[in-house]
């Protein structure tokens, strides 16, 4: 008779929990020893770690682990919000999520009341690999899942980007912090052949076998180069602002293998502040806690010019209102009129990694029947 008890999987446990506030958004850049540095931030023995983290990924509550790249400066993307036939935009969901590797995120969306932009249903990042047009690509996309119009909305700056939805628990609507929140700038880098085979050894997700104590010894293998020299090309990435963390990923409304719901609300949040401004607002949006995203981005005509972007997750959807009546009265108070606002919330949605590699693009191509040259980037492109 086997009387070992089964390993806790849920994020309930206080164990699990210790280490999910860690894990999921607070291990930034490169480390050489990431699960030894959630260990030591958790107080959770290293061994512990390892044996729940493989635990909660092959019950699928953590969808994934892997080190994430900051995309915006390897790739050229864009948030995109498409206007697709309603009954053609369940078929154009399927196709961005499983065919289309360069969509990220795919959700579509709705406002409380109709209003600019809720006829933009679907909304999903897009990003395309270096020396490839993210236009063109768009464009063929739209002919692809029959959308009558799109826009692209690439970040001109970030100001806040971690998901850490266990330790967000329980924030009070206003939570900030007092600082003002950093300004990313966006500029794509470009790397040699060696260095794009580390970062794709590097960017692939673990799985629950790979999870060891000597974490990048196989990565370094994979990519046909030293461990000593993996190390050195990586951290030298992460000087170079190309490296985001190292995260274990809960899904973000589905409910888990165990039932549990890490959220149930999904918002985007809309805003428009005087041009010159967007710095400044941005700033002081990025600063609330509860804020997982936040971006500047142009919305244009079609979004009643909204500059100021951002997401926000919760169980309760009066309490994520509560929060963005929050941000609300503190861009007041800091002075920074707002013209316009609106939630878009998520319903549908899944998640996927953006794929990066141009290699990778051009297989695709040929896989969809397109010319690659055809998608490259060309001087008229601009």
């Amino acid at each position: 008779m086997n009387d070992i008890a089964p390993t806790p999987v849920e994020t309930s446990d206080p164990v699990n929990a210790r280490i999910l506030e860690v894990s999921e958004d607070r291990i930034q850049g490169f480390s050489v020893d990431p699960l030894g540095d959630i260990s030591r931030a958790s107080g959770v023995p290293l061994a512990t770690v390892i044996v729940r983290l493989r635990a909660m990924l092959s019950a699928g509550v953590i969808r994934r682990i892997r080190q994430t790249l900051l995309a915006t400066n390897l790739a050229e993307g864009a948030l995109c919000a498409w206007q697709v036939p309603a009954e053609r935009t369940d078929a154009a969901f399927d196709f961005l999520f499983q065919e289309d590797p360069f969509s990220g995120h795919v959700v579509i969306r709705s406002t409380d009341t109709a209003t600019p932009g809720s006829n933009y249903r679907l909304w999903t990042t897009l990003k395309v690999p270096q020396g490839y047009s993210l236009a063109r690509h768009a464009a063929w996309l739209a002919g692809r899942i029959g959308a009558e119009h799109h826009r692209l909305m690439p970040a001109r700056k970030l100001f806040a980007l971690g998901v850490g939805h266990v330790r967000r628990r329980g924030l009070e609507p206003g939570s900030r912090a007092d600082e003002l929140a950093e300004v990313v700038d966006v500029q794509v880098a470009r790397l040699n052949e060696v260095e794009w085979r580390i970062l794709v050894a590097l960017k692939r997700e673990f799985q629950p076998e790979e999870l060891t104590p000597d974490l990048w010894r196989g990565r370094a293998d994979e990519a046909g180069v030293p461990l000593s020299l993996f190390l050195e090309v990586a951290s030298d990435l992460n000087a170079r602002k190309i490296i985001g963390r190292f995260s274990t990923f809960l899904e973000h409304v589905k409910p888990l293998s165990t039932g549990e719901r890490i959220t149930r609300f999904n918002a985007l949040f809309h805003w428009a502040v005087p041009p010159g401004r967007e710095l400044e607002a941005g700033r002081e949006v990025g600063r609330h806690h509860i804020m997982t995203h936040a971006y500047w981005r142009e919305g244009g005509p079609e979004f009643r010019n909204v500059n100021i972007m951002g997401v926000a997750h919760g169980t309760d959807k009066e309490t994520v209102l509560a929060h963005k009546a929050a941000i609300d009265r503190h861009l007041t108070e800091a002075g920074i009129s707002v013209s316009y606002t609106n939630v878009f919330w998520g319903g549908r949605s899944e998640i996927k990694p953006s794929e990066i590699s141009p290699w990778a693009y051009e297989a695709w191509c040929i896989q969809m029947g397109i010319s690659p040259d055809a998608m490259r980037l060309q001087d008229s492109d601009g």
